[in-house]
């Protein structure tokens, strides 16, 4: 390694730290790590450490097909054997876009080294036609109103534009804004972590002090396996609640909590969600953005604000627990950061829902959809897949009005493969016009953070394999009972089991390579959709001296 100018005294025994980065021209939101790393390897640097850079798979969701959700497992195991396979003391992890942050903490949590997160931060709000616009959410809307034909295509074009206007990651509450939250609710992340935008330059310096704590971490042997710890999952599933965080949590929590060894089942998401106030008014619940959220006072406003629903003594990677984290915390800006008595919703956790549909479970977010439809009877609308629903939504001779609940197969970890974000379904073209803006959508897929709607997701088992999803036919009514936890398909178990025999699986997309792997050895998403061969912590078991 001396061949790159490093002297002598570089290797005296000073701790080596990695810095794991998924910077790629391909990855939008990563895009602006070179110049990030810079500072996260001057504060390596000033604490006495040796920052070593390695680049790992990059997941970004814009682009990666058929879904991002497909390589998170493998990125994971990128980050694993790249920690595990070289002489590291400590691993900075730099992610921003949605599965790049899960990816990097599964990884690092197999080997229990020494770690910190550093995100790269959102973008500045959007701006367009004077308003403030949002990433996602409002691709979300102003799709459906050019769909109704109330936005022309040139203008959607502008507003995209005007939406993604700074490096960074999307600036709503999707899943790179939540992930980003749940590291840091986590005590993975140093305070103020999830919020400040990729331009600040509180970002530089975050990442700066980043790499000088690392250093310190490794002298004092804090580890993974002391910071994720049930309470501390406990602590993020509520923080989630909180702030109206993203449905896709629940299969990364999941995910990173097997990684670890710490007990915590899809049930611990309704049991330590129930009953949480969503304070947090920012897009897709509520109406501002990141921006306005980091200069309300960031996270640990919100953490201070439920402080006596969390673990305020877990630790964190400051050394301090979250009681010491979050105590000097300032609301700046209330109308932001809502006190708990001007709640958007009194409950806004993830709510699981079971029943003969859904035997398993299935999720839905309280937060974003319409309170009208949160118990509600209707008659299946079903598509078959993602390409049966492309060819059938927009048929005027379609039978479907919005009482109807439209039902998706076949998209889960197994079916699409990867479990992709096609759940909030847009709505026929004939309802769309006639003004209606919502409807019950129940698929085991996934939605994107940044979407809205009454729907239902994850349903578990998935239709790929014989789900009771497999199974629903048109005109099948359907109950949902959100408080009540209810998921029921009104049809016999005998006639539910004739059915099963006339069922015939579906094909895979690919034989062979990655894919065929993933679907084989995928787990259900209520296990978090990690390959079954990659749960529990193996260590970061190569010695240094065998080098």
């Amino acid at each position: 390694m001396k061949n790159n100018g490093l002297p002598d005294d570089a290797f005296d025994g000073r701790p080596i730290i990695g810095i794991c980065n998924t910077f790629s021209e391909l990855t939008p939101c990563n895009a602006h790590f070179r110049g990030l790393i810079e500072h996260i390897k001057a504060g390596v640097l000033e604490a006495g450490g040796l920052p070593l850079e390695f680049p790992v798979f990059s997941c970004g969701e814009s682009n990666l097909r058929p879904t991002a959700m497909l390589f998170r497992n493998l990125a994971s195991m990128d980050v694993e054997e790249s920690i595990r396979g070289n002489p590291i003391d400590g691993v900075v992890l730099m992610a921003g876009c949605d599965k790049t942050t899960p990816s990097l903490v599964m990884g690092a949590a197999s080997c229990d080294m020494p770690s910190i997160v550093v995100s790269g931060g959102p973008m500045l709000n959007g701006r367009f036609k004077g308003r403030q616009i949002g990433s996602g959410t409002d691709v979300w809307k102003f799709s459906e109103d050019v769909r109704a034909g109330v936005m022309s295509e040139q203008e959607f074009s502008e507003a995209e534009s005007a939406m993604s206007r700074s490096p960074g990651h999307c600036m709503t509450m999707g899943t790179a804004s939540t992930m980003a939250s749940m590291v840091e609710a986590l005590g993975l992340a140093l305070p103020g972590n999830a919020t400040y935008p990729a331009v600040d330059a509180h970002r530089a310096r975050l990442a700066r002090l980043s790499g000088r704590r690392i250093v310190e971490m490794v002298k004092e042997d804090l580890r993974l396996s002391a910071i994720l710890t049930r309470e501390a999952f406990a602590n993020a599933i509520r923080v989630n609640g909180a702030i109206g965080g993203s449905t896709n949590a629940v299969v990364h929590l999941l995910a990173i909590a097997g990684r670890i060894g710490a007990q915590l089942s899809l049930d611990d998401w309704d049991k330590f969600g129930q009953n949480i106030p969503t304070i947090l008014n920012l897009m897709p619940s509520g109406k501002y953005l990141m921006e306005d959220f980091c200069y309300a006072g960031g996270l640990p406003v919100v953490m201070k604000e439920i402080a006596d629903l969390i673990d305020l003594d877990c630790m964190t990677v400051t050394g301090k627990t979250v009681g010491e984290n979050i105590a000097s915390a300032v609301n700046y800006n209330s109308d932001v950061i809502l006190p708990r008595e001007k709640a958007l919703t009194d409950n806004g956790g993830i709510v699981v829902v079971r029943g003969n549909l859904a035997p398993d479970g299935a999720i839905i977010k309280p937060s974003a959809a319409t309170k009208s439809l949160m118990k509600h009877r209707g008659r299946a609308v079903v598509f078959e897949d993602i390409d049966h629903y492309k060819q059938r939504i927009d048929d005027p001779d379609l039978d479907i009005d919005e009482t109807c609940i439209m039902v998706l197969k076949n998209c889960g970890p197994k079916g699409y493969p990867g479990m992709a974000e096609v759940g909030n379904m847009a709505l026929p073209q004939k309802l769309l016009r006639n003004g209606v803006r919502d409807m019950i959508r129940l698929s085991d897929a996934r939605m994107s953070g940044t979407a809205y709607g009454t729907v239902v997701l994850h349903a578990a088992p998935e239709a790929a394999i014989g789900g009771p999803l497999a199974l629903v036919r048109d005109g099948d009514w359907i109950e949902l009972d959100v408080e009540a936890r209810k998921l029921h398909l009104d049809v016999s178990d005998a006639e539910l089991q004739l059915r099963l025999k006339d069922w015939n699986a579906p094909q895979p997309a690919m034989q062979g390579g990655y894919q065929s792997l993933y679907v084989e050895r995928v787990m259900q998403a209520n296990h978090g959709a990690d390959l079954d061969f990659l749960v529990g912590c193996r260590g970061h078991a190569i010695p240094r001296e065998s080098h």
